[in-house]
């Protein structure tokens, strides 16, 4: 079987019945979608074709929705999520070797995930805290004025606090 096609039972109906209630709502897709990328944690193909069912909506229209905005995935991301901003602002002060730094410290690039499915890395164009450039994320947590050093130690302690769980 498809490792992308099987969902277990309990998510399915959870997202079935949240599809129910938005079909009766004006502009059902933009929920549907957060609650499909919530309840699997990315929302791929076979997931697209449910609510292009569901909501009698074009398969292609709900992928350009999903490709369109960075908070939806169609692959899935780790337990921990880390975004570099790669605006003006944060390039100009050294958001790429910011990047750079990650991706060597984790063995990955960006839009990747650890092999261990822990720790997924991607790149934004902007977080919105110019003034503290460069910026990245951990976890939704802003942090500024990012150094190499800055985050050797993030993923250095991102790395003990796995191994001991």
């Amino acid at each position: 079987m498809n490792k992308e096609t099987c969902f277990c039972k309990e998510k399915l109906e959870l997202f079935y019945a949240r599809l129910e209630e938005h079909k009766s709502k004006p502009g059902p897709l933009m929920p549907s979608l957060h609650d499909a990328q919530e309840i699997f944690g990315y929302i791929p193909l076979s997931i697209q074709k449910i609510i292009s069912k569901e909501l009698g909506e074009s398969v292609a229209k709900i992928n350009g929705v999903v490709s369109f905005y960075s908070n939806f995935s169609v692959t899935p991301k780790g337990e921990h999520e880390i975004s570099v901003c790669l605006g003006t602002a944060c390039y100009v002060r050294g958001s790429k070797n910011v990047l750079e730094t990650f991706e060597k410290e984790l063995g990955i690039k960006d839009g990747e995930t650890t092999a261990d499915g822990q720790i997924t890395l991607s790149s934004s164009r902007c977080i919105g805290a110019c003034g503290l450039a460069p910026v990245f994320s951990v976890d939704q947590q802003i942090h500024g004025n990012g150094t190499v050093s800055k985050v050797k130690d993030i993923v250095k302690e991102m790395k003990e606090v796995h191994h001991e769980a």
